[in-house]
């Protein structure tokens, strides 16, 4: 069967202007302030395409020129016993990750898949360039199985001291190479890094935030939920690094507004940080639309305080015309911060309450929820969504054989970016 791509214009979040995509549009060109830009689908309705499999059953909403190999797509389901502990009657969880009981089957147990397989299906089939990416640890696992299994040329690159991220079930293909900034850098290190390997023409920025495909990609946990629940959600709880997620469902719910049959109303989205590293949190909390002032070596010491390393990203889309403190804003929405300790005491309940692992990061999502309970924020008759962003990886590491990739290169992101590019070019 021949894939049928969706049909869609975008559009400027700065001042609405509507222009067509060029096959890898990151920003307006001719936009005069930092915007995000978002796609306007031709197709205006919510339905899942039944005739693709995993994630691809949401390509109606997704900018993408072809189907991938391996994919799932998350699941939502009604909770029981995190619901009962908490006194809620409509708690939602959306689950990205492993657990063959509900369903989830999502191999690098992270709902980074969803933007691996939207950003890497954006890509024409026969692109000479190689993508890079970015990552502090799970993206960069999703994004190297996506490519891996489906021959796609990658070039990662993670901090160091974050490689213990990079397991998979077997050997990857030699069509992904890994670079790393070295031990005591951060993920901005890794992006440095990844920029400068960009210079060259050999090389295609993946994008990040600004990608399309990676905040589409990431917003059909929302669509999850509304299949299930057969509504909009009235609130919205997630973890946030570079919050791109908690943007992706801000705009699907935009979208599914407009189809109408599900709701017009806004979920509050409730993004959390794991403190100490809490830039949008201190920012949001003093109403600021720009960020507090974060040195490198703050963030730095910061990021590796926290045991939520993937929640560390010190250049969130935070300030610019569609970013976080927009969806915040137009939302009603607010900022939570959440200890190590708490996010600790998390994951112990909620493997004790619904019976499966999760990350660091989802357990800081769920004690968000907890304390949104407590100040009555949230009522018990709400409809909640809880987006449980990764989990199940000890019960997939129980059912398969586990190898661990090294990096290629270990290259410091102060090097020049012609020597960058010189050693990088060669590993492929």
């Amino acid at each position: 069967m021949t894939f049928k791509p969706t049909k869609y214009s975008l559009m400027s979040c700065a001042d609405g202007r509507i222009f067509e995509d060029s096959g890898w549009t990151l920003a307006d060109p001719q936009g005069t302030a930092p915007s995000l830009v978002r796609a306007v689908y031709e197709k205006k309705e919510f339905e899942t395409r039944d005739d693709l499999d995993g994630f691809y059953r949401y390509s109606n909403w997704l900018p993408i020129k072809r189907t991938l190999n391996n994919s799932s797509a998350p699941v939502t389901y009604k909770s029981k016993g995190l619901a009962e502990y908490l006194g809620l009657d409509n708690l939602y969880i959306t689950f990205s990750g492993y657990n063959p009981e509900i369903g989830a089957f999502m191999q690098t147990c992270s709902f980074k898949e969803t933007e691996a397989y939207s950003v890497c299906a954006r890509l024409p089939e026969h692109e000479d360039r190689i993508l890079v990416v970015a990552s502090a640890g799970n993206t960069a696992r999703a994004f190297a199985k996506v490519c891996s299994d489906n021959n796609i040329r990658l070039l990662l690159s993670i901090p160091e001291d974050n490689i213990h991220a990079l397991w998979f079930d077997k050997p990857l293909n030699e069509c992904v190479k890994i670079i790393a900034a070295p031990k005591g850098s951060d993920y901005f290190d890794a992006i440095a890094l990844g920029d400068k390997a960009c210079s060259s023409p050999r090389f295609l920025a993946e994008g990040g935030a600004k990608n399309i495909a990676r905040r589409d990609g990431m917003g059909t946990t929302v669509l999850s939920a509304v299949e299930h629940i057969g509504r909009i959600p009235d609130a919205y709880f997630q973890a946030i690094g570079s919050g791109t997620g908690t943007i992706a469902v801000w705009e699907n719910n935009l979208r599914l507004i407009e189809d109408g049959r599900f709701g017009r109303h806004k979920m509050k989205l409730y993004p959390s940080q794991n403190a100490p590293f809490t830039i949008m949190y201190d920012s949001w909390k003093a109403h600021s639309r720009a960020l507090v002032h974060l040195s490198a070596e703050d963030a730095r010491r910061q990021a590796s305080v926290i045991k939520a390393k993937v929640l560390s990203n010190r250049k969130p889309p935070y300030s610019l015309a569609g970013g976080v403190y927009d969806a915040l804003t137009d939302t009603g929405g607010d900022i939570y911060m959440v200890s190590n300790d708490e996010l600790e005491v998390w994951k112990a309940r909620f493997m004790e309450l619904e019976g499966v692992d999760i990350y660091s990061a989802a357990a800081v999502a769920v004690a968000s929820l907890e304390k949104a309970v407590k100040e009555g924020r949230v009522k018990s008759g709400d409809v909640i969504m809880l987006n449980i962003t990764g989990g199940g990886e000890k019960l997939a590491k129980s059912h398969k054989d586990v190898v661990y990739a090294t990096p290629d290169l270990v290259l410091d992101s102060f090097l020049p970016a012609e020597e960058i590019v010189e050693k990088v070019e060669k590993l492929f």
